[in-house]
């Protein structure tokens, strides 16, 4: 069987949680590999969603544990985190792509609109969109 790839996108929230835990399952029950992106935004130097080594390879070894061959990909989302997930998910020929939503309020997506809504819409690869649990 040949093994195909996943692609989790990850931050360190509840919401990132949900994500790396379905794309894990997924991965586990079908023998996918994973691509745990976890993407920081141009020109910043402290964004507090960006991990650092240590907690990519907390994020490894709990692949690992799971029986998943997986790494962490930091690829740059400068203005446009869909054209990131669009880019990582081509280089890996993705077969899905895994993402948490959080619950907003409909004046909030009026105001501010969705990156998960806009990957939803704009990728053309399937979209796993889990939300945690509490």
């Amino acid at each position: 069987m040949t093994s195909s790839t996943i692609v989790i996108g990850y931050v360190p929230t509840a919401v990132g949680e949900a994500a790396l835990e379905a794309g894990l399952a997924e991965a586990a029950a079908r023998g996918d590999e994973v691509v745990i992106l976890n993407s920081p935004r141009r020109r910043t130097t402290v964004d507090s969603e960006l991990i650092d080594e240590a907690a990519a390879d907390e994020l490894v070894a709990r692949a690992a544990a799971a029986g998943v061959t997986a790494r962490v990909d930091h690829s740059d989302h400068g203005d446009d985190i869909v054209d990131t997930f669009a880019r990582v998910a081509a280089a890996t020929e993705a077969r899905l792509v895994v993402i948490g939503m959080r619950r907003r309020s409909p004046v909030g997506k009026l105001v501010t609109g969705s990156d998960a809504q806009r990957l939803l819409l704009d990728l053309d690869v399937p979209i796993l969109a889990v939300k945690p649990t509490a």
